[in-house]
């Protein structure tokens, strides 16, 4: 090995090393939040991304391969490492911004390995600030928080506009009817942005006695 051939492959650990430095910050603030991928997935896979781009371009010079190849298997491959950490649940997806994150850490290790330095730092930075940004407690930036309750209740005159009214819903989402000898019942479950505490639960089947039970379910 010649001497400049030895110290290309030290720039070229540099760039290993950089790609690692910045997964492990973008993994740290995951980490500060409790997700899964932390910080040795996130530097584990911004280093591999540049190794592998950093082979690519430099191991295979001479012959006629194509050293966007790799670059382009690494997206796909990052992917499908992104889709398991995809979980649907309760009827609420989770992880998508997770999986959105180890597939732009890949995108920072390959900036590294192709020798983009400004370009892998400042896309770290735009990524930890996104991250960072958009959970602050500012209610643009949030999500509706909304509740679900099952309320069981006679049939009377203006009974479920009473409801509705109460909840502030427009419809119910499910309406399920049974009739019990000259008793007709209703079981519904419904959406709503209000959220009504235990105390006042009691307080509107008190005032309203056709109301049979109320349960909030908002785990179902």
């Amino acid at each position: 090995m010649t001497l400049d051939r030895f110290l290309q492959e030290l720039v070229m650990l540099l760039h290993l090393c950089l790609a690692a430095f910045l997964g492990f910050f973008i993994g740290f603030e995951r980490k500060m939040r409790n997700k899964d991928a932390g910080i040795r997935t996130h530097a584990i896979l911004c280093a591999g991304a540049a190794l592998m781009v950093v082979v690519s371009k430099y191991a295979f010079e001479g012959f006629t391969s194509d050293a966007a190849r790799i670059a382009a298997q690494i997206v796909s491959g990052v992917g499908f490492l992104g889709a398991g950490l995809i979980i649907y649940r309760k009827q609420k997806m989770f992880g998508l911004t997770t999986a959105a994150g180890i597939w732009a850490t890949a995108g920072v290790g390959m900036a590294c390995g192709g020798g983009l330095y400004i370009v892998a730092i400042g896309a770290t930075i735009l990524i930890i600030g996104i991250q960072c940004l958009f959970h602050i407690k500012v209610r643009i930036f949030q999500k509706e928080k909304r509740y679900s309750v099952r309320i069981r209740f006679r049939r009377e005159e203006g009974a479920s506009k009473i409801i509705k009214e109460i909840f502030n819903v427009d419809q119910f989402n499910q309406l399920i009817l049974e009739r019990n000898d000259n008793t007709v019942m209703y079981s519904a479950l419904l959406n709503t942005t209000e959220f009504v505490a235990s105390t006042r639960l009691d307080q509107i089947m008190i005032e309203y006695p056709f109301i049979c039970t109320i349960e909030r379910c908002d785990d179902d």
